[in-house]
């Protein structure tokens, strides 16, 4: 029986279908979309409760100290790389992403008896493993969601639904700023560990569900291969990443990226080591720079970031992010306060999560599924630290030279201009793909 137009204008002004409108969501996308915004959703929160506590413990560590947590943080990256390489080798996709996240739960807990035991000197140890660990826990769970989500939406879906998927990370990170502002003085370090273990286990939850409703956008032959073991050698991200010029593109915005953004946590550091001494209000101080970063991106990627992306294109969004930096870093130079520091902080984060990295996300929906997993996760984990490690022990080399937050950012603006040349060449090769693939 036909529907009648009354009906059908009932089910137009229906909330849900006017949200779904404004988000960009077509039909048959809701279910998958809403299981990954909670997968997404409950990462960042367990993320933003412990980004605060590593944040405080390495400065109670001295920052002086921090290029060393920066090396061991890469030495972890190089060890436990090829571990999850042979893990997606072997494994399913839903089997390796429970395995993954429930050895960091497992972790979580070892450090909550070490930080009830541990005093003195022995807890400045266990608060420097912590800040390593909680810096290789964040890329590797962060990178396997997105190795998911772009195994199950195709480019196009890309464009307009991972800005809003990375919403939910930033409302992840909102609430979790809350918490911690919340519970912190009552609970304290251990309690928010325990909190952050039960979220590791609802996106456990989420990434099953995603899995049973994603298979509505895949063949039948399609579903049977996404339930498989991908295969390859352990080393294949890493010599894979190498061989091709579109993905070292990828890897070098990472790297450049990754380089002046431990610049701005130097300073930060700095900052809070001179302004604070008291542990508590070190913790509620980054907090609340994350709560702010967050409230002001979330409308940006609500609303605003996948038309961006269709409008302007996957390459020009990219390029955003560097040209603030340049922007920004010209402006640290000219003008060295702390007001202009946390502006450029805010804007540099503000515009990495609502643009560029929705945009870097679509860039491996073009590429082959076994490179959507290792190559991904060697970019986004080893290439990362591998530029924290130059950046950092660079830093400490310059403060050693006497140089200011003027000098360091002088530096920045080259380091700059380089990243903005790479994006147009990212978006260049994007588009020439796109242009193959429709004639």
């Amino acid at each position: 029986m036909p529907t009648s137009n009354t009906e059908t204008q009932a089910q137009e002004s229906h909330p849900g279908n006017i949200l779904m409108r404004l988000l960009n969501v077509h039909r048959g996308e809701g279910r998958a979309l809403v299981w990954a915004g909670l997968y997404i959703f409950s990462l960042f929160l367990a993320y933003y409760v412990l980004r605060p506590v590593r944040d405080e413990l390495g400065v109670a560590g001295g920052v002086r100290h921090l290029p060393w947590l920066f090396t061991g943080t890469l030495l972890a990256m190089l060890a436990i790389n090829p571990l999850f390489a042979a893990a997606v080798r072997r494994w399913s996709r839903e089997r390796f992403i429970t395995v993954t996240y429930r050895f960091f739960m497992l972790n979580l807990l070892a450090f909550i008896a070490l930080m009830t035991v541990a005093t003195g000197a022995q807890l400045v140890w266990v608060g420097r493993a912590f800040f390593i660990w909680v810096s290789v826990f964040n890329l590797f769970v962060v990178s396997v969601f997105w190795s998911f989500v772009v195994d199950v939406f195709e480019q196009e879906q890309g464009k307009r639904l991972f800005g809003v998927l990375a919403a939910g990370a930033t409302l992840g990170g909102i609430a979790g700023s809350v918490l911690t502002l919340s519970l912190v003085e009552f609970i304290g370090q251990q309690g928010l560990l325990l909190i952050a273990v039960g979220l590791l286990e609802v996106a456990v939850r989420a990434s099953r569900g995603l899995a049973r409703h994603s298979d509505v956008f895949h063949s039948p032959l399609q579903r049977e291969a996404d339930n498989q073991a991908l295969g390859g050698g352990i080393f294949s991200g890493m010599t894979h990443t190498f061989r091709s010029p579109r993905l070292m593109g990828i890897a070098g915005f990472m790297l450049l990226y990754s380089m002046t953004s431990t610049f701005l946590y130097f300073q930060q550091a700095a900052i809070a080591e001179n302004a604070f001494s008291d542990s508590a209000a070190r913790i509620a101080f980054f907090a609340g720079i994350d709560f702010w970063v967050n409230s002001l991106t979330l409308a940006l990627q609500l609303f605003l970031t996948g038309r961006l992306i269709g409008w302007l294109g996957v390459g020009t969004t990219l390029c955003s992010l560097p040209f603030i930096s340049l922007a920004g870093f010209t402006c640290l130079a000219a003008w060295p306060t702390v007001a202009v520091f946390v502006v450029i902080q805010v804007a540099r984060r503000v515009s990495n999560f609502g643009l560029a990295r929705p945009a870097r996300e679509v860039l491996f929906t073009r590429v082959p599924r076994e490179d959507r997993y290792k190559a991904k996760n060697f970019i986004d984990t080893v290439v990362y630290r591998i530029g924290d490690q130059v950046a950092g022990w660079s830093y400490a080399g310059l403060a050693a030279l006497g140089l200011s937050m003027t000098g360091v950012s002088l530096v920045a603006v080259p380091l700059s201009a380089l990243w903005l040349m790479l994006s147009l060449w990212l978006g260049s090769r994007n588009r020439s793909q796109l242009s193959a693939e429709e004639i």
